[in-house]
C-alpha cells in the first residue's frame, strides 16, 4: 500500500455509499418478504376492490409463494454478501488484517438492526399497507430473478428426490378451511371470538365434509300416517303432531306413497265439510291420497352442502333418506341442516328438545342417547371422536362392543359414561362426565 495515498479518497466514499445502498436494499427485501407473507389475502382483496393497484399486484405475486420467496431470498442474500464483502475490504484498508473482525461485528449489527429487525417489525405491524407499497418493486425483482430461481428450484427438488422427499410445488401448506378454523380457535382462546360465532362459522365450513346420514332423523323416530286409517283418525293425528309434514305409507311403513302437509289436509277437509255445498258426512269419504305430495328421496351419502342446495333449488324442505338398496333409513329437513350452523332451533312445539342435555349438580351431564356427538361437543366444548359413531349411544356401544345394561359404567376417551336408561336394545339416556 502506498503510504502517501490518502485513506479517505473517492474510493472510500464510493464504497461506503455502496454499503449503505446495499443495506437499504436488504431492508427492502426483508420487509417485503415479511409483508407479503404476513398480509391477509382477504384484506388485500378488500383493498384491491376499492381500487388499490398495489394490493392487486400483491395478490397476484402471492399466488406463487415459492417463486416469491425464492426471488426475495436470492436478492437479500446477494446484497448482504456483497455489502459484507465491501465492508471487509474497506475495514482491511483502514486497519489491516484486524479489520476483518471489526467488519464482521459492524456488519452483523447493521444488518440485524437496520436490514432485519427494523423493516420486519414495520412490515408485520402494517402488513397490508407495506405489501401494497412494495408489490410493484417486488414484481420487477421476480421478473429479473425468475430464471435463477427456476434453476435453484429444480436443483432443490433434485436433491430432495435423492434423499427420498417428494416436493409438490402446487400444494398448499394449509388448506383454506384449516387456516380459518385455526384463526377462529386462536381468536376464541384469546377472547376475541365468541364460542357461538366460532361454532356457526365452523358449522358452515363443515357442510361439505358431512353426509346426510350423520344428522338425519332415524326411521325409528319418524312419525308416519297409515293411509288405511279413517279420515277422522288421520285428522286427529295431524292435529296432535308437532310436525307440519308427515310421510304417508300404504300397508308397509317402507312403502312411502307421499308426504302430507297439514295445511293441505286441513284445507281439503274444510272444503268438504264447510265449503260451498259441503257437509260433515262427506268427511267419511275423504281420501288422503288426493292431497299427497310426491315423496323426495335422497341417498344417505349426500353431503349436507349439496343437500341444502337441492332443497333451495327444488323449493322443498323435506326429504326421505334411503340407503344403497333403496331401503328407508330416515328423513332430513332444511331445518336440520341449518341447525348444524346456528345450533338448535326450537319453537313452542319442540317440547323435549331442550331436555336432550342437562347439567347436574355434580357437574356431569345427563344426555339423551340419540343426541349426536357433534351436538354434545358443540354444547360442552369437548372433543369426543365422531368417526366411528354419530350418536352418544352409538359411541358407547362401539367402545363397549356390547349392548350395555342399565347402571353399567364405562371409561374411555377421558370420560365416564354411565347408562341410565335403556329401551329394548337402544340406550336412551346416559350420564357423562370428565374423569
Amino acid at each position: 500500500m502506498n503510504a502517501a495515498a490518502p485513506i479517505f479518497d473517492l474510493a472510500f466514499w464510493v464504497t461506503g455509499g455502496a454499503i449503505l445502498a446495499l443495506l437499504v436494499l436488504s431492508a427492502l427485501f426483508s420487509g417485503s418478504e415479511t409483508a407479503l407473507t404476513a398480509a391477509s389475502r382477504g384484506k388485500l382483496r378488500a383493498r384491491a376492490d376499492k381500487g388499490d393497484k398495489g394490493a392487486e399486484r400483491a395478490l397476484a405475486i402471492t399466488e406463487d409463494n415459492e417463486t416469491l420467496i425464492g426471488s426475495v431470498l436470492l436478492g437479500n442474500n446477494l446484497v448482504n454478501i456483497l455489502a459484507t464483502s465491501l465492508a471487509t475490504a474497506l475495514f482491511t484498508r483502514l486497519l489491516g488484517d484486524s479489520g476483518v473482525a471489526l467488519a464482521t461485528l459492524v456488519m452483523t449489527l447493521l444488518v440485524l438492526i437496520f436490514a432485519e429487525v427494523l423493516p420486519k417489525t414495520y412490515a408485520i405491524t402494517n402488513a397490508e399497507v407495506a405489501a401494497s407499497r412494495v408489490a410493484p418493486v417486488v414484481t420487477v425483482i421476480i421478473r429479473i430473478f425468475s430464471p435463477a430461481v427456476a434453476a435453484v428450484r429444480a436443483l432443490v427438488r433434485l436433491i430432495l428426490r435423492l434423499v427420498g422427499v417428494r416436493a409438490d410445488p402446487d400444494s398448499n401448506v394449509l388448506a383454506v378451511r384449516e387456516e380459518i378454523a385455526g384463526a377462529l380457535y386462536l381468536g376464541h382462546s384469546e377472547g376475541v371470538v365468541e364460542k357461538e360465532d366460532r361454532d356457526r362459522i365452523l358449522g358452515a365450513l363443515d357442510l361439505g365434509e358431512r353426509a346426510v346420514e350423520e344428522i338425519m332423523r332415524h326411521r325409528s323416530q319418524i312419525e308416519m300416517i297409515d293411509a288405511g286409517q279413517k279420515p277422522v283418525a288421520i285428522l286427529d293425528q295431524c292435529l296432535k303432531s308437532p310436525h307440519t309434514r308427515l310421510p304417508v305409507y300404504q300397508d308397509d311403513p317402507d312403502n312411502i306413497i307421499g308426504i302430507v302437509h297439514s295445511k293441505d289436509l286441513l284445507r281439503a277437509m274444510h272444503k268438504l265439510t264447510l265449503g260451498k255445498g259441503g257437509r260433515a258426512s262427506a268427511l267419511r269419504s275423504f281420501d288422503i291420497k288426493s292431497v299427497l305430495m310426491k315423496p323426495y328421496f335422497v341417498p344417505e351419502t349426500t353431503t349436507l352442502d349439496d343437500q341444502m342446495r337441492q332443497f333451495l333449488r327444488i323449493r322443498t324442505h323435506f326429504a326421505l333418506v334411503v340407503d344403497e338398496y333403496g331401503s328407508l333409513q330416515g328423513l332430513i329437513t332444511l331445518e336440520d341442516i341449518l341447525e348444524e350452523i346456528v345450533g338448535e332451533i326450537t319453537d313452542e312445539f319442540d317440547t323435549d328438545a331442550e331436555h336432550s342435555l342437562r347439567r347436574g349438580e355434580d357437574g356431569q351431564y345427563v344426555v339423551e342417547g340419540a343426541m349426536t356427538i357433534r351436538d354434545l361437543n358443540r354444547a360442552t366444548d369437548w372433543s369426543l371422536p365422531d368417526d366411528s359413531a354419530n350418536t352418544i349411544a352409538g359411541l358407547v356401544i362401539h367402545e363397549a362392543q356390547m349392548i350395555p345394561k342399565v347402571n353399567q359404567v364405562f371409561n374411555f376417551h377421558g370420560f365416564r359414561f354411565e347408562v341410565l336408561a335403556r329401551k329394548e336394545n337402544r340406550i336412551t339416556r346416559l350420564k357423562i362426565g370428565k374423569l
